[in-house]
């Protein structure tokens, strides 16, 4: 096959670890070219001192300082060649007072931030994409504002053929809650909040990444300011693997031919 551009659109530093780093590492290591675009700075996660981004005193600037170093080499592990980011501000959540500030991710004009990528993937050449879905996996508003900017590129790009969201079925989410749970495991909002909606009969691609789980752990681990992934670092490796060792994809949005053989690059040229 013809080598082919791959682009993930990620709202935060982090997202590229816990979300698509089997299939990243996987393509690039078949000679595919990898780029990720990080929306928001995702100055509002944890930071040195081990506060949240809506604490009082929350250091904006040293968090901000601190996952961009974490991102550039969790980043080049999982195989992206390139690193891209929009500039936007870390929204938070709905009733933080960041959320109203106009530079928030959350509160962007759409058309013009899905313009920022369309350029990306145009310029990348790009044939697939890859965002959160609709409900933007556990409904943070960055995620959710991801999709719909990136859903909007798509459209506007020359180059995208395929445009995939990462999603888990129901019942590996649920199997794996019900035994993190029994193990004592912390688990962080975008598990014990994602959206549970998805049947296998929804998925267009399944890979097998079994081989890439310690990979996988270690992208976690490089982004150690974000306490609340600690546990995903130290469980066990068959725990890990169950949530972790099949990355599941539905297909969004494709121009012309749909076939992907369970592949994210099948039937491309």
């Amino acid at each position: 096959m013809t080598p082919q551009t791959i682009v993930c659109v990620h709202a935060h530093p982090d997202d590229e670890a816990l979300f698509t780093a089997g299939a990243t590492s996987y393509y690039a290591d078949q000679g595919h070219r990898l780029v990720l675009i990080t929306c928001t700075y995702g100055q509002l996660g944890i930071d040195g001192a081990g506060r949240p981004g809506n604490a009082e005193g929350h250091d904006d600037l040293g968090t901000r300082a601190t996952r961009a170093m974490e991102l550039q080499r969790a980043g080049e592990l999982c195989g992206f060649a390139r690193q891209v980011s929009l500039g936007y501000l870390d929204s938070g959540m709905v009733g933080w007072s960041s959320y109203a500030d106009p530079h928030a991710f959350v509160n962007v004009d759409v058309e013009r931030a899905a313009r920022q990528v369309a350029a990306v993937l145009d310029a990348e050449e790009a044939t697939v994409v890859i965002t959160y879905d609709e409900n933007g996996f556990y409904g943070h508003p960055d995620h959710v504002t991801a999709h719909r900017v990136t859903r909007r590129a798509v459209e506007l790009s020359t180059s995208a053929q395929r445009l995939f969201y990462p999603v888990i079925p129901r019942p590996v989410i649920s199997e794996f809650v019900r035994r993190a749970s029994e193990e004592g495991v912390f688990m962080p909002a975008w598990v014990s909040d994602a959206t549970l909606d998805t049947d296998e009969d929804q998925v267009a691609v399944r890979l097998d990444v079994r081989d890439r789980a310690s990979l996988k752990q270690r992208a976690i681990a490089l982004h150690a300011s974000q306490i609340d992934n600690a546990d995903l670092v130290s469980m066990s490796s068959d725990l890990f693997e169950l949530l972790f060792g099949v990355e599941y994809y539905r297909l969004g949005w494709s121009r012309g031919a749909s076939t992907t053989n369970n592949d994210l690059l099948g039937g491309l040229s």
